[in-house]
């Protein structure tokens, strides 16, 4: 039997859900190794990877939509008839370019390709066009706004009771509304080889739409670039990807030429390439991470830069490495956390075991009071996560303080119109336009 004909943009989508489905894979490696396999032109590419995404955003009010019009719950629903009326519901409701025919053909072929199933693709298209006759079902009630914000939205609902206690309910909705919108592609200028308006320039000359930051400095925002490493500005090692926020916790450190720097959890490396810039190349930068794998891309995006203090070396960063002592003008933590803060860039991170992320606190503190004993006298320590929770932030380095009498908090400025804030800073995606991110600058004591 000749299979049912299904474009390579949606087969592309529906492996990288599956491979999420049944294997754990994270969408953003699975939609990757989906398209490159399909060899994809880069406008099928950029289709599949919409609809992965937006279906990995919006899973929970999609398996509510369709145990609103299936007689089996979605949850008892064979996978494949599931991810495929994951993927047309997706397309019915959000995508408003392509037709509603389309959609429903799409999602029916692939059951038919994937589920031999009697009455599987009946199924789907059923399903799909009672849908378009009926609309979208009615919510639950928003008396229980927990429960309605966590459909609404499609983040699990003990996430939420977690995230109640961060942010007043108004604040939490506007929250989980921006983690399902899509993150803007944020580039930094290497100041050594080019500038700001000419990097702009280039980039707009390769057809890509280029915004200044609006509050950091010798930064980008960059829409419609394509693969923005095949460009060649960017082989040219004239900028890297980097979020602003994490660019922010590298320029705090107030590392200056010559200096020698340590950057303990330093994968994939865009604050030791920030760093070395901001120490105009001169100096020592060591960089490491606990899997020796990641050290090679750091290094690679080092020699693209043309950043040549910056060695790599693995070390777990909870042992002590006597010979660090005392020895760095500035150490860098950007330590392993919950991730919640980028939840836009990685949607299945809401998918998390919430009880799971409990023991971070300790890991964090570990490495933060490890760090510290490699901080000179009058150096800096940076402590820095991409995630919103107190408990991961402002408790850890309460906590470090307690047991580190010779650091102490340090004041600093930050970009824009955000002045100065008195050591920590908590940036939030939908009140920054950044990633979810928190930093502290602690100074280490003379004598």
């Amino acid at each position: 039997m000749t299979p049912a004909a299904v474009t390579p943009a949606r087969e592309a989508a529906y492996q990288a859900l599956m491979a999420c489905e049944a294997r754990g894979a994270w969408s953003d490696q699975a939609i990757r190794a989906a398209a490159k396999k399909a060899a994809l032109q880069p406008k099928d590419a950029a289709l599949a990877a919409v609809i992965c995404y937006g279906v990995i955003q919006n899973r929970l009010l999609l398996d509510f939509w369709i145990d609103a019009y299936s007689k089996i719950p979605a949850r008892k629903l064979d996978s494949e008839v599931r991810v495929s009326l994951r993927m047309g519901f997706y397309q019915l409701r959000f995508l408003d370019r392509i037709p509603d025919r389309a959609a429903v053909n799409e999602s029916v072929n692939l059951v038919r390709r994937h589920d031999r199933n009697r009455g599987a693709a009946g199924l789907t298209n059923a399903v799909l066009r009672a849908f378009l006759r009926g609309g979208e079902p009615p919510m639950p009630e928003q008396e229980d706004r927990l429960i309605y914000l966590s459909i609404r939205y499609s983040h699990p609902l003990p996430l939420l009771r977690l995230m109640e206690g961060e942010l007043p309910l108004e604040e939490l909705e506007r929250w989980l509304q921006c983690n399902n919108q899509p993150a803007e592609l944020t580039v930094q200028v290497n100041t050594l080889k080019t500038d700001v308006d000419a990097l702009a320039r280039s980039l707009a000359d390769s057809g890509a739409e280029v915004t200044a930051h609006p509050w950091m400095p010798d930064c980008l925002l960059v829409k419609g670039s394509g693969d923005l490493e095949r460009l060649a500005a960017f082989q040219a090692g004239e900028c890297y990807i980097q979020d602003s926020a994490a660019k922010l916790a590298a320029l705090l450190s107030d590392v200056q030429p010559g200096d020698r720097v340590l950057d303990a959890c330093a994968a994939p490396g865009g604050k030791s390439f920030a760093a070395a810039i901001q120490m105009e190349n001169r100096g020592e930068i060591l960089s490491c991470d606990i899997q020796e794998k990641k050290l090679t891309r750091i290094q690679s995006g080092a020699n693209r830069l043309g950043l040549d203090i910056i060695r790599t070396q693995a070390a777990d960063a909870r042992q002590f490495r006597p010979e660090w002592q005392n020895s760095f003008d500035a150490v860098l933590a950007d330590v392993p956390c919950s991730g919640l803060g980028i939840i836009r860039k990685k949607p299945d991170i809401r998918d998390k075991d919430v009880e799971e992320l409990a023991c971070l606190p300790k890991i964090q503190l570990d490495i933060l009071c490890n760090a510290a004993r490699y901080v000179r006298p009058g150096g800096v320590l940076l402590y820095s996560t991409c995630t919103v929770l107190s408990r991961e932030n402002g408790a850890v380095v309460g906590a470090f303080l307690d047991k580190n009498a010779d650091f102490a908090l340090e004041p600093f400025s930050v970009p824009g119109e955000m002045g100065t804030c008195g050591g920590m800073i908590t940036l939030w995606p939908q009140t920054h336009g950044c990633d979810g991110f928190f930093i502290a600058k602690l100074r280490r004591r003379n004598g």
